[in-house]
């Protein structure tokens, strides 16, 4: 069975639904069963390159509220993250151009390397508070995972390196209509758009299974 999720790193519940979407895979027994492949999509393509804004600043100023206004916009959030053990720390976050981490990322994939980056960045970023703009924090993902990171690098420094390949999930975005992440095709034929219930992608990773 192939999946592909559309999601960004920045993505409040792009990482709380991959938490359920692997919780499913379990819970439903197709482990090992599945091939997962991981869309590009940036869900702020405006945000600075620089060091960002703090994420409650950024709320403050895009909705023009206070910060205990903000910090309340936050806190179902959190609690949603919460279920699927994640610990959600706002205060450290800061608003981020993802365009780099979607790079290398694309980058990680002919290493079988894209679920475990993919992990290990959002982990850094919801619950570390890492800036995503720092190309330390990105190579430093890398060493971890025991990748080049001269390469890396490299990627990094060429502004043009797997622009291409984010071209192509935009475009595959535009197809299919996806306007917000996270977005989840099933087999080509089953979507789930958001960070849904467990038992929402149990049903259909079984409706799935069940294409000839």
């Amino acid at each position: 069975m192939k999946i592909e999720v559309f999601s960004d790193f920045s993505c409040p519940f792009c990482y709380i639904g991959k938490k359920e979407l692997e919780r499913a895979i379990t819970e439903a027994g197709y482990t090992d069963q599945v091939e997962i492949e991981f869309k590009a999509f940036q869900i702020d393509s405006d945000a600075s390159k620089e060091v960002g804004q703090s994420y409650y600043e950024y709320i403050m100023a895009h909705h023009k509220v206070t910060l205990e206004q903000a910090e309340h916009m936050t806190a179902d959030i959190m609690e949603r993250a919460k279920e699927v053990g994640l610990a959600y720390n706002f205060s450290a976050m800061k608003k981020v151009h993802t365009e780099n981490a979607h790079r290398l990322a694309k980058w990680t994939k002919q290493f079988a390397k894209e679920a475990a980056y993919t992990e290990a960045l959002m982990a850094a970023y919801f619950i570390d508070g890492k800036d995503l703009n720092d190309e330390a924090v990105l190579l430093a993902v890398i060493q971890k995972l025991n990748l080049d990171v001269a390469e890396a690098k490299e990627v990094l420094s060429d502004s043009k390196a797997f622009i291409e390949e984010l071209d192509k999930d935009r475009y595959d975005a535009q197809q299919i209509g996806v306007q917000s992440v996270p977005f989840f095709v099933f087999n080509n034929r089953y979507g789930i758009k958001g960070a849904e219930p467990n038992e929402v992608f149990v049903r259909t990773l079984h409706q799935a299974a069940e294409i000839k």
